[in-house]
Parts: structure tokens; sequence; C-alpha cells
């Protein structure tokens, strides 16, 4: 799990099923998902997890007879009873360590072992020891060693334990492991990152660590370790397109819908039906409100909420463009394709009612090259900066404000699924029915063609919400970190240009039907909350 559902929700699972079982039943829940095929990529994909540095790769578990030797990123020789045990070797004499892709990794237990070599890997544990080993342990050890992701050692100061033990994990060590595991006393990111700069150095997270920091640590350490350069700004683009970065591409295109989206409210605000439309309808405004006299205005709340979501879409991605592409932050590629891909499916929704609207394919036509320059390349050089973590409080509070947002995102998706199906089945809920005062066969026996058109345009907005939903939902699961003010900034000015339009034409037109805008209420009672916890946080300096 994240740490923005462990830290807030830990004290409710431990007042429910006591401490001690809430965190065993955190870590099995994790380790079951990690056992399945494909769980481990899932939960790692999930968590925004990436591939560590190389810097951090080095051997473990090398040395001499003699003692303890590190040299070109070995970590920790070490002896039993003055014999060498490695890899299933006993005895005198050099012995080669063991490669891993990352030199952070925990110390756990032998009673906790099987859980975590399964559950920790996919956060980012290059390693795990299990220490201390006893004769009682080797079964349960060997269990937990098998078929591992990751390099799996032992200690134990026993020579029988540990000649039973070097052919079913990876190395066996002394008791201690030697003095180059280095086992942080407190959660601090920045002392084990300093740790980690030293290439014959391993760092473990202990158990208590792991509860108090929460199982976001590893990545967060992964982060701060992490070589980065300056990151790029605008003036660096240049002028020829050619050797534009993906970054510059995507905040073209956010920056195109978003001017897409001014025009369309425009458009809502004024004549509302443009020559393509009264052309399709063969009817202009007035024919409409001869029809039913608050079908104009019906239409117009429709249009210009959602011109305000497509704005929002444009702010999200500049945000992601500017503020996370651009310092190479892998995820935010990825939230800005998973929203791309959902947004430019959702155009397909044009053609099931057969009224395919020329400026909307125009706008498709436009970004779609823009978003594609964006997304075609990976993640660039890291160019990001990890600030101190600032007090706990402060933190805990953000994370509380991260699972509200990522809470909300998921609901707008919901919604926009919900939208999306109205737009492309019976068009109207019950309290359109009722603003409206008519029926929909009222509405097609004056034009067959009326609900078609209403329901192209529900159809794409459900489409654009679900796309803006990813984004959030994404933006908040992985773009919490302390000093990026970029994700508050972005997060708010979206969360006005989506929810203010859409209460303004509601009121503007007296539907104020409660059932129907209390998603949008909650919406902004929750997003002022999140923010509000969290600006702290994401705007340290």
């Amino acid at each position: 799990m994240p740490d923005w559902t462990y830290q807030p929700l830990r004290g409710i699972a431990g007042a429910l099923l006591g401490v001690r079982r809430s965190q065993r039943a955190a870590l099995r829940v994790l380790a079951w998902t990690g056992s399945l095929p494909g769980g481990g990529r899932a939960i790692a994909r999930l968590l925004g997890h990436r591939h560590p540095p190389a810097h951090l790769a080095g051997t473990v578990g090398g040395g001499t007879a003699g003692g303890d030797m590190v040299d070109g990123g070995t970590v920790g020789g070490d002896m039993v009873d003055g014999d060498m045990v490695d890899g299933g070797t006993v005895g005198g004499g050099t012995v080669g360590g063991v490669a891993v892709r990352s030199r952070l990794g925990a110390v756990v237990p032998p009673a906790a072992a099987r859980d975590a070599v399964r559950a920790l890997p996919p956060l980012g544990a290059g390693l795990i020891l299990v220490e201390p080993v006893g004769p009682a342990d080797v079964p349960a050890v060997r269990q937990a060693a098998a078929g591992s992701r990751v390099p799996v050692l032992a200690a134990t100061a026993d020579p029988a334990v540990a000649a039973a033990l070097a052919p079913y994990v990876d190395a066996v060590l002394a008791a201690g492991g030697g003095p180059h595991l280095v086992r942080p006393a407190s959660p601090s990111v920045e002392a084990a990152a300093r740790a980690l700069a030293h290439p014959g150095r391993a760092v473990l997270a202990t158990p208590a660590l792991l509860i108090e920091a929460g199982p976001g640590w590893f990545a967060r350490v992964t982060e701060a370790a992490t070589p980065t350069a300056p990151a790029l700004s605008p003036r660096d683009v240049g002028r020829d397109p050619r050797r534009w970065p993906a970054w510059w591409w995507g905040l073209l295109a956010g920056a195109v819908i978003a001017v897409a989206g001014l025009v369309a409210a425009a458009v809502s605000l004024g004549p509302v039906l443009l020559w393509y439309d009264r052309a399709y309808l063969g009817m202009d405004r007035e024919a409409l409100h001869a029809v039913n006299h608050h079908l104009i205005h019906f239409l117009r709340h429709d249009r210009i909420t959602l011109a305000g979501t497509m704005v929002a879409v444009g702010i999200l991605y500049a945000g992601l463009a500017a503020g996370g592409m651009r310092r190479g932050w892998p995820w935010a590629r990825e939230a800005y394709l998973a929203s791309g891909c959902v947004g430019f499916a959702a155009v397909l929704y044009l053609f099931v009612h057969g009224y395919v609207e020329p400026l909307h394919m125009t706008l498709t036509v436009i970004v779609l090259p823009l978003f594609t320059a964006a997304i075609r390349r990976p993640a660039g050089r890291p160019r990001w900066t990890v600030r101190p973590e600032g007090p706990q409080r402060e933190r805990r509070r953000a994370l509380t404000g991260q699972l509200l947002m990522v809470i909300i995102g998921a609901g707008l998706f919901a919604g926009g699924v919900a939208v999306s199906a109205v737009g492309l089945t019976g068009v109207f809920v019950l309290s359109d029915l009722e603003y409206l005062g008519t029926g929909p066969e009222t509405l097609r026996a004056a034009n067959a063609r009326l609900l078609p058109f209403i329901a192209h345009d529900r159809a794409g907005f459900g489409g654009v919400l679900m796309a803006a939903a990813a984004a959030i939902t994404l933006l908040g699961a992985w773009g919490w970190r302390r000093g990026e003010s970029w994700v508050w900034w972005t997060l708010a000015l979206a969360a006005v240009a989506g929810f203010a339009p859409a209460l303004a034409a509601h009121l503007a037109i007296g539907y104020v039907h409660l059932g129907h805008l209390a998603p949008v209420l909650a919406g902004v009672i929750l997003t002022a909350t999140a923010l509000a916890l969290s600006r702290p946080y994401l705007c340290a300096r």
C-alpha cells in the first residue's frame, strides 16, 4: 500500500484490528498481491516506483576470510567463527559477493521473512537480510528464499545453521552482517541517501523504521540518491522544432486544449449554436426555444460545463509537462499518457450518434501530433530537486490531503463513466427532465435529431471528464513531494476551471436540484480540504 493510505489510515486500522495485527495484515496483503503472476510489477507500477539508478547496484556479502573488504561496490565480507560463508561456500579464501540491482534493502526477523520477501521488493527493496537465524528458523528461511525476486541473505552465529542455509539463500553472513550493512536508526531519507553515496555500503531498513516511515520509504530514498542535473528552462528550448524536448510539446498540447476550452465557453455564453449545429438540427435558437423554453439554457449549461473541463485538462497537461516531464519524473509522462489515451478514445463517442462536430475533430487533429511528440520518448535525464522532508506532522497532514485527492480523482472518473453512459443511452437523468418539464418523447417528436444532438454533448463531456480524472488521480497518487509547488497550483487551477463554471452555469439557469449538484459540491469541499492540508508541504521552500 502507498504512504497516502498507510499513514492516514494506520491509526484507524490499529484501533479496529490492534496495532500489531493491522501491521501484519498490511504486510500479508502486499505479500499475497506480490506473489500473484504480475502482482509485483503491478504494485510497483501503481505506486509509481521505477528502476533504481545504476550507481545503486553493487555486490553484497563479498570479502576475504581475514575480515571485511569493501572495494568497487562490494559490501560486507563476513566470517562465522573464523570461516567465510557466502553463496554456499564455507572456508577460507576470497569469496565473491552477491550482485544486487539496488543496495537499498530491508532486514527482517525469520518469522516475517516469507511475507517480506514477497511484499518489499515491489516497494523498492533490492535485497532482504534475515536475522538472527537459529536452528529452528531454517525451514522458514528456506521457504522464504524460494522463488524470491531479489537476493535473500541470512545472518547467523551458528556454523551448522550457516551450512544448512547455504544451498538455499544467496549468501550467509555472520551475526550482525558486517559494518558496511547500515541500519538507519531514524527514517531520515537524507541520511540513507548519504550512506548509499558510498559504493561499499548497503542500507537496510528495519521493521521499526518501515512501521514509522511507511512503505514509500524505499522510493523516497531512491529518488534522493539519484544524481540529477539542473532543470531546463524555456530559454533552453530553441527555435528548431526538431530539437524541442518532449515536455515542450506536452506544454503546447495543454495550451491548445485550454484555449479551445475558452473558445467553447465564449460560444456557450454567446450564440450557443454554431452554423454546423443549426445545419444539423435544421433549427435556430428561436425554434429551439419554441420547442421548450428551457432548452437553450439546458444546452448552454452542458456546453459551459464541458468547456470548463476542457480548460482543466489543458491546465493539467501543461502542469504535468512543464512541472513533471521537464524535471524528468517518469510518472509524469505516464500520467500524461494515461489521461491522453482516455481522452482520445472518447473521441469515438462522436460517431455513436452520427453527429461529427467539425471543430471537435479539428481540435483532435491538431492536438494528436502534439501529444504524440510529447510521449514518444521515455522520460529524460533526472532533473528534479529533492528537498528535506520537514516536520513529520506537516507530511502526515499532506498525506491525508493526498488520499483525499486520489479519492476525488477516482470519484470524478466514476462520474465521467456515468455521464458517458447517460449520453450514450438514455440522454437524460430524472432531474434533467424535471428541469425541462418535458419528456424525451416530446423532444423527439419535435425534431428527430434533437436527442442525438444533446446526447453528443453529454457523452463528449463524460469523455473529457474521464481524461481530467485520470490525470488528477495519477498526479495525486504519484506527485506528492515536498516543495513541488507546481503540483499544488496545477490541481488548484484545474479545480477552479472545472468546478466554477459548472456551479455558475447551474445557478445561472436555475437548475439547482440538490441531488444533481451534490457530487459537484462534494468535489469542491473535498478538493479545498485536500489542497489546504497539502499546501504547507507541497509549497514548502
